[in-house]
């Protein structure tokens, strides 16, 4: 073990909240700020294509490919779950889609008892970050690091998609993010200019050059240093060495819903059950870490089409190469796709207080990501339920930092997401069935007219659906018995040392949680300053 060097923060995880964080706390001179990251640079091209998520999740040099348990819910499947393992984190290899989620999870945060995390308390945040390309509003910043825009790719198909979905009684919407997100409409994404826009490009490649600021890669973090009930370090593995590092302040965990619970449990602060029989000291009992997991479930939808969709523009080496040559050449065509197209958030049904499912339409359909598009014309219509009943946990399996987690979603295990799930399927029927889309499609290719009463349709959900990626909550805020952190991101029962990044979310959001895990730094980062200066 080396000679501890020392840093007044020390930020474990480079992703979308833990490259905010860099920027933001090295902005005072007087502070010195190291960022650890397990991954590398970002240095891959495909990164920074937009469509490039197809060649980044699930390689190994810059995904984590996590797997989850088999899951009961979903017909004892495994699914995988790809995080990013590179400086960006997700935020470099995710679908690029920018949704903020509705004014009512935060006012809901709030109503749990975290102050601060209104929805009024919020939006400036997310304006702080933005510049949006449609100009600053009431809901909107311009000037951020985080390149905001509309889409450069647009399809037939998906004009007929958004005509339908209007002739069910769904409105149109061309801001989900301002006044209301109820309607359908086509998505905004973190891209500029055909670049994907990750927080490593917006947030930490501006602040690289500061002498205060040290990043290293290749750096995974093994544990906290503790002394008593105070965090004072961490350890950490690289190069087939051991390191260790000591923070003066705060030690930071911004590794996501999956690490962050994972290194306190390693550490010894967690349940004490989990902690026993995975063979760790318990230092400080915790009960919530680890539990309240939650994600978004898609159940995926694919129809065949006599029009043309994207299948037909990629589905030969010729035609490939056409594509890539577009794209050099005017940086558009179907190499800047994001994961989806159109938006759609409305109501299972009409007794829901406010819209609880979303759907993603891609003009493409594929079996998953990365095994190339169908030979066939078609798109995707999946659709998820946006605020789940459902809760999973996350648990270490031995003391071996370097061994993956157990991960435990549960999905569909609650009865009142069963019901979502049949009626999603329902309305995406009804979609494809309206006069602008039914003359396009020759057939329901996934799950089949052969899913037809309300329980084969909860088997097609079982069957056919996948994960949107969106792990949350594994270290909730709040003040219940199941809180890992307070209101300013505390870990509770420790001192020096904070949890930043979507773990916190006591309920996931209305919608993909990129986004909210940046304002959720970028309010970490001021309030971490408050909390040092009162």
């Amino acid at each position: 073990m080396n000679r501890p060097k020392t840093f007044d923060y020390v930020i474990v995880g480079a992703g979308s909240a833990g490259c905010v964080l860099a920027n933001r706390l090295s902005e005072d001179p007087s502070t010195q700020v190291l960022l650890l990251e397990a991954g590398g640079n970002d240095f891959n091209p495909w990164i920074h294509i937009p469509v490039g998520y197809f060649k980044t999740m699930h390689n190994p040099a810059t995904d984590w490919c996590y797997k989850t348990e088999p899951d009961q819910g979903i017909a004892d499947r495994q699914l995988q779950w790809p995080r990013g393992k590179v400086l960006g984190g997700s935020s470099s290899l995710n679908g690029l889609l920018y949704v903020r989620g509705q004014a009512e999870d935060y006012d809901r945060w709030q109503e749990l008892g975290n102050q601060g995390w209104s929805y009024q308390d919020v939006l400036p945040y997310f304006k702080k970050s933005e510049d949006q390309e449609r100009g600053a509003s009431e809901y909107h910043g311009v000037g951020g690091p985080l390149k905001v825009s509309d889409l450069r790719l647009r399809r037939p198909i998906a004009d007929y998609f958004i005509q339908a979905a209007t002739q069910t009684g769904i409105p149109l919407n061309e801001d989900y993010n301002g006044k209301s997100q109820e309607g359908v409409g086509y998505f905004q994404q973190t891209a500029h200019k055909g670049f994907r826009w990750s927080t490593a490009r917006g947030f930490l490649r501006p602040a690289r050059k500061r002498a205060n600021l040290k990043i290293i890669t290749r750096a995974q973090t093994t544990r906290i240093n503790l002394e008593g009930k105070r965090a004072t370090g961490v350890e950490y593995a690289s190069g087939g060495r051991r390191f260790e590092v000591r923070a003066q302040r705060e030690v930071i965990l911004s590794a996501g819903a999956i690490n962050s619970p994972q290194l306190l449990q390693l550490s010894g602060i967690g349940p004490a059950k989990v902690l026993k029989k995975a063979g760790v000291d318990l230092v400080h009992e915790l009960p919530g870490v680890g539990r309240n997991l939650q994600d978004h479930l898609q159940i995926r939808l694919v129809f065949k089409t006599s029009q043309r969709t994207l299948n037909d523009e990629v589905n030969s080496l010729l035609k490939q190469a056409w594509v890539g040559l577009k794209y050099l050449l005017t940086r558009t065509g179907p190499l800047t796709l994001a994961a989806s197209q159109v938006a759609i958030f409305t109501r299972s049904e009409p007794s829901v207080e406010r819209p609880d499912i979303q759907f993603h339409m891609q003009p493409l359909s594929a079996d998953k990501p990365g095994d190339g598009a169908h030979k066939f014309s078609a798109f995707t219509s999946s659709v998820c339920q946006l605020r789940p009943h459902s809760r999973g946990h996350i648990d270490i399996k031995s003391a071996d930092p370097f061994e993956y987690p157990a991960i435990y979603p549960n999905y569909l295990s609650d009865e009142r997401d069963c019901k979502v799930a049949v009626d999603s399927i329902k309305i995406a029927r009804r979609i494809a069935a309206a006069d602008a889309l039914a003359p396009h499609i020759k057939e329901e290719y996934v799950p089949g007219a052969s899913y037809q009463s309300d329980e084969e349709l909860l088997q097609a959900a079982r069957k056919f659906s996948q994960t949107i990626y969106h792990p949350a909550g594994t270290c909730k805020m709040g003040k219940d018995d199941l809180a890992v952190v307070d209101d300013r991101l505390r870990v509770h029962g420790i001192d020096g040392l904070r949890v930043v990044d979507a773990s916190i979310m006591p309920e996931i959001v209305s919608g993909n949680t990129n986004a909210p895990t940046i304002m959720i730094a970028e309010k970490a980062a001021d309030m971490i300053r408050q909390d040092q200066n009162p």
